[in-house]
């Protein structure tokens, strides 16, 4: 597939509430993001690069300086002036005087649905108009390429500007359906609501805009501090003994990048059950062999530590040859053994690990109900906050609830690496299963990972994941998808028992998996019971107007 150039901006404007930015929301019949608010943007036209005659502040070679490109740079650049116009209706754009165009200039009436249509050129209504685009008002913010999966891919450089006083946004009525200003925190409380969805990038931005009370202070920041290039290129690495070479956005991409910087074909693409890999100072992962849909290759369990003096997170099944090979790797001298949480993939083999060495069990007590390990008793009953001393450094408790409500995650600081167990998971979401499974308290708790310092996911189910934040944001994001999903699936099938439901608010994944889903379903339509949005009568869902 190929991967299309393209620009977006991000325009900004200051009122009493602070920094605002202008949101665009795309039609419910978009390929890409149905529904969803993006900043206005779109796809690098060969007619772009045919505008500079109209251009000021940057030329070519320093346009590619700022984005770290050899050429081209220009195009991105206005690229991101024509789509906002197409859009939104607001051109950055100056008359020959240097003055912006005001609101009632005879260009701002005429363009925006001839470009759309092809009808004229940006840079043939520059030079009906007198008109001169000055690209040096536009700061380089952050650059996004759309990793593999979805049905168009982009390389997009992010740009911001001040929004042209004079004039005013209107959404096109074709590709956007919808345009609000809001500050990004009014955004991002927006999306924690489900209230409105915003895709990873546009997450990221809305942060970073968030740091800065004003137009002034935001893009003399920006253009002082433009990205640095992104090196995120294909990677040499080992399956089963020889050297191929994996792109960005697979799996064992990030791992292969932190173990193998220097680009010797030296690291697995693969994972081995049984076979130690060292993932930092000190930090082992051996999985253990139990593969299969719901644990992918195997449920990791991390050896973390010395000779001497180990601790082990998450010891896995309780399996033999996986006990054996944690008890000769460590020559039985651990010293505490930690767990995520009680499912029957990840602490069984605990108690025997414990028994074996006279290792202490950390970790939480199992709830009731069948998926758990209810033999499974804690020497130490952990807490939220607390620290767990290692020979590689301090170990921070974070209770993360959702998937289980006993569940844990690991902070390495020294590290900053993230032992996830099943809140985070690789190449797929997670089952929320009710009781136990709660999706209210599932999505508070990504969003409390957003407040820590992690640079590394060391997940319960494949390999080490990298841009942690940017993961929490698509989780966040398709957990509020889906439950849209579900409120459409209410409000044109119901009301409607679960079974009936779970086609409709699933339908875009196998008939096979239904019955998984359908644990989901039910979730969500707890968090929305909760949320005052739906109510069940008598085992019948309803949706609450």
């Amino acid at each position: 597939m190929d991967i299309r150039a393209a620009a977006t901006l991000a325009l900004t404007r200051d009122t009493v509430n602070g920094l605002e930015v202008l949101l665009l929301q795309r039609t419910w019949d978009a390929v890409f993001l149905p529904g969803y608010y993006v900043f206005p943007g779109g796809a690098v036209d060969d007619a772009d690069a045919t505008c500079g005659p109209w251009l000021d502040g940057h030329d070519d070679q320093s346009a590619s300086d700022v984005l770290g490109l050899e050429d081209g740079g220009i195009s991105y650049m206005v690229a991101a002036i024509r789509e906002c116009f197409e859009e939104a209706g607001l051109l950055l754009a100056l008359t020959t005087d240097g003055d912006e165009l005001p609101g009632d200039h005879p260009a701002l009436g005429q363009g925006p649905d001839a470009l759309a249509r092809g009808d004229i050129t940006l840079a043939q209504l520059c030079e009906q108009h007198g008109l001169i685009l000055p690209l040096d008002r536009l700061a380089y913010l952050s650059h996004w390429v759309t990793p593999p999966g979805p049905p168009r891919r982009f390389d997009t450089r992010f740009f911001v500007a001040a929004a042209p006083a004079d004039q005013t946004p209107a959404h096109d009525g074709v590709e956007t359906i919808d345009h609000v200003w809001l500050t990004p925190a009014q955004a991002l409380a927006d999306h924690r609501s489900g209230r409105r969805l915003f895709g990873s990038p546009t997450l990221r931005t809305l942060r970073r805009l968030a740091d800065y009370p004003d137009t002034r202070t935001l893009l003399a920041a920006t253009h002082a501090r433009p990205p640095e290039p992104d090196s995120r290129e294909p990677w040499p690495a080992l399956r089963d003994g020889q050297v191929q070479i994996i792109e960005p956005g697979m799996a064992a991409y990030a791992e292969v990048r932190k173990l193998d910087p220097e680009r010797r074909g030296i690291a697995r693409c693969q994972i081995i059950p049984g076979d130690p890999v060292a993932l930092g100072p000190g930090v082992y992962r051996l999985t253990a062999p139990n593969p299969g849909v719901m644990t992918g290759p195997g449920t990791n369990t991390y050896v973390l530590g010395e000779p001497g003096h180990y601790t082990v997170i998450d010891p896995g099944p309780d399996d033999d040859q996986h006990l054996e090979r944690l008890l000769a790797f460590t020559s039985g001298a651990v010293r505490q053994v930690l767990v995520t949480h009680t499912h029957r993939d990840h602490s069984p083999g605990a108690r025997r690990l414990a028994h074996e060495t006279g290792a202490r069990l950390l970790g939480m007590p199992a709830p009731d109900g069948p998926a758990q390990d209810t033999g499974f008793s804690p020497d130490q009953v952990l807490w939220d906050g607390q620290q767990i001393a290692t020979a590689v450094g301090t170990l921070n408790v974070l209770h993360t609830p959702g998937h289980a409500s006993n569940h844990l995650c690991y902070l390495l600081l020294p590290q900053a690496m993230l032992f996830s167990g099943d809140h985070i998971m690789q190449g797929s979401t997670v089952v929320i299963n009710p009781p136990d499974g709660d999706m209210m308290a599932y999505l508070e708790s990504l969003v409390r990972l957003l407040d820590e310092d992690i640079r590394f996911i060391a997940p319960g189910h494949g390999f080490l994941i990298d841009q942690p934040h940017a993961v929490v944001d698509f989780l966040t994001t398709h957990r509020l998808a889906r439950e849209r999903k579900v409120v459409h699936a209410l409000k044109t099938h119901g009301p409607a028992s679960l079974n009936d439901l779970t086609p409709h608010a699933y339908d875009d994944v196998p008939t096979a998996i239904h019955g998984v889903a359908s644990r989901s379903l039910l979730a969500h339509l707890i968090k929305l019971e909760a949320d005052r949005r739906a109510r069940q009568i008598n085992g019948v869902w309803h949706l609450i107007d």
